[in-house]
């Protein structure tokens, strides 16, 4: 693999708000600039590669590819859209020396592009901005760069920052223009741009080597592994480096393989310099910010600080009466092992001990998509686990209890607006502001705590008809609220175990929504359903019909059933109240009360 000098090499990032077009943008870059054979198969948004990032359609963990353009190298990195993983965000600007600001030409500039927006200004970088489906009918790139312009200034940028170079494009449509009347070919315009906008990587490659540990990954055959961008000089294979720890603490590794990249894939290389950006393999304890330096200058750069956690959930064993039916891993040891192996490489979570309980541990994340999809990826690993009802994390400032505030954006056909106003109150939100275009859809903006929006996800989809959108971003800590109103109505519980039938179904699905349809296995403290009334109901599901040996007339008539609301995970993690808990299997997701777990343990004598 040709090394390139750092005056040819250019590292940028897309930062953009969550579905604003950013992996397909990257998938236009790619097909450009050859780096796919002329028959391979190339799938949509090929830079989601995990499994849940097509499921879900989003960016879950930055990731890396270098495209070549004349003969120049550019390295891109992908990073997520959603808040709940600006772990990822965060670290990644750090490898960087330019970020390209992805806006989508309809909708202007959204929560989470103030996020990211904040993060690129806050250490130096200059953006390039891309308004993007430009070809969409109701797209307005003008309003969408003013509005882009006046984020610019509320966040506090330069002078330098304010005269952003800007490009108009389409993703999907493979097309990028320098003005907005220019013919539309290809993305030939945003290559030359990018070529010229970004400044080549600082560095010098005759001085001693000097790297930062910006992101890990971990490798089954060689371990964790350091990736970031080399800041001074050169590394080969087999060179005796020095890592230094944040507390200062210097250690000798022998670099046993560098890693970087062509087009998507992972090469190895025997060399690298200035402005690579690279993985090195032969440092088993490397973390997050530690120093990678050539033994005879030995030198510490500042620790990368990462914003803490805000939710926790309790991961426990299940011990319910199905345990071990559908799962294969379902002790709390192998549950154990499983998350210490996550925490090697994903270091925006925390994971912790819950004391006095030997049966719990406790998992910390940013926000609640954030654990669900570390839950999914265990799940579909053939785990089996109980979640309770996510918690806040609360700060003492001063004596004080202090919780996390979140910032809500809002948009909804007017019609609603009022309901979620309403509710949003109810929940100690404060409006900060509200306006209506003439399309009738109202965008609403609050100020409230985390714990408000937990549970109210579901709510709002349901109270908008699926029309409505509610992004939210981690504001700050501020004075806890005191005592939050939860979910309106109570649960059916099941009283017995068995078969669910068809028959008593029918006699039950005017009490409420159910959860179960006919032919399911139920447990007794099972929630089979929610109740129309804010009270908790026992109920028997399993009841057939009685049969006698005389035929009555009109009695034997079909039954129609409603068929039965069925959860995914995180709505689920979303509905639960402290009372009741999600049990995780492979293929299922029950809600069961918490009373069941709590007998199981008086009855073994716990």
């Amino acid at each position: 693999m040709t090394q390139y000098t750092p005056d040819k090499l250019r590292n940028i990032a897309i930062i953009a708000h969550i579905d604003h077009g950013k992996t397909t943008m990257l998938d236009s870059l790619l097909k450009q600039s050859n780096i796919f054979r002329d028959n391979e198969k190339v799938p949509e948004r090929v830079m989601d590669s995990y499994d849940q990032e097509k499921e879900r359609g989003i960016t879950i963990f930055a990731k890396h590819t270098s495209i070549f353009f004349e003969d120049y190298k550019i390295n891109i990195i992908d990073t997520p859209g959603h808040a709940d993983f600006s772990g990822e965000v965060e670290r990644v600007l750090g490898l960087v020396n330019c970020v390209l600001l992805l806006v989508d030409a309809q909708e202007g500039p959204m929560p989470q592009t103030r996020f990211v927006l904040s993060q690129a200004l806050k250490i130096g970088l200059k953006p390039i901005v891309v308004l993007n489906k430009v070809d969409r009918p109701h797209a307005d790139p003008d309003r969408a760069l003013n509005l882009t312009f006046d984020l610019f200034v509320e966040l506090g940028a330069n002078d330098e920052q304010l005269d952003f170079p800007v490009c108009y494009a389409s993703g999907l449509g493979g097309f990028a223009a320098l003005d907005i009347k220019d013919p539309r070919v290809d993305m030939r315009p945003l290559f030359e741009l990018i070529i010229k906008a970004v400044p080549p990587p600082p560095g010098n490659l005759d001085l001693p080597f000097l790297m930062q540990s910006t992101t890990l990954s971990y490798d089954e055959f060689v371990g964790r592994q350091a990736c970031g961008r080399i800041l001074e000089g050169q590394i080969k294979k087999g060179q005796e480096i020095v890592k230094i720890d944040k507390n200062g603490h210097p250690t000798k590794h022998r670099v046993q393989k560098i890693e970087g990249y062509h087009g998507l894939k992972k090469v190895e290389m025997d060399d690298a310099g200035v402005g690579d950006i690279v993985s090195i393999s032969g440092i088993p304890e490397v973390s997050i910010g530690d120093t990678l330096c050539d033994p005879n200058h030995i030198v510490q750069l500042p620790p990368i600080t990462l914003a803490e956690p805000t939710l926790s959930v309790e991961m426990m064993v299940n011990n319910g009466p199905f345990v071990g039916k559908d799962g294969k891993h379902v002790t709390m040891n192998k549950i154990r092992d499983r998350l210490n192996q996550e925490r090697k490489a994903n270091i925006s979570l925390k994971i912790e001990e819950v004391s006095s309980r030997d049966d719990a541990i406790r998992i910390c994340g940013r926000g609640e998509l954030h654990l669900a999809v570390l839950i999914e990826a265990m799940r579909r690993e053939d785990y089996e686990c109980t979640i309770s009802k996510p918690q806040v994390i609360l700060k003492k400032v001063d004596g004080a209890d202090h919780e996390p505030f979140e910032t809500a954006h809002i948009e909804v056909p007017q019609d609603f607006s009022g309901q979620v106003i309403e509710e949003l109150s109810r929940r100690k939100g404060e409006m900060r502001s509200l306006s209506t275009n003439e399309h009738n859809i109202t965008s609403i903006e609050f100020y409230i705590p985390t714990r408000g929006l937990m549970g109210y996800r579901n709510e709002f989809m349901t109270i908008t008809r699926g029309l409505g959108i509610l992004t939210s971003i981690f504001d700050s800590y501020a004075p806890f609220k005191g005592p939050m109103p939860g979910r309106q109505r109570g649960v059916m519980i099941s009283n017995c175990a068995g078969k669910v039938t068809g028959y008593a179904l029918f006699s039950l699905q005017d009490r409420g929504t159910l959860f179960v349809g006919p032919g399911d296995e139920v447990y007794e403290g099972m929630v089979v359903g929610e109740h129309n009334r804010d009270n908790d109901l026992m109920v028997n599901v399993t009841r057939g019909k009685q049969l006698t040996n005389v035929r009555a007339s009109g009695s034997d008539e079909n039954i129609i059933l409603t068929p039965p609301r069925t959860f995914t995970l995180e709505q689920a993690i979303d509905f639960v109240q402290d009372d009741e808990l999600v049990e995780v299997t492979p293929h299922l997701v029950r809600l069961r009360k918490r009373y069941l777990l709590e007998n199981e343990r008086k009855r073994k004598g716990g």
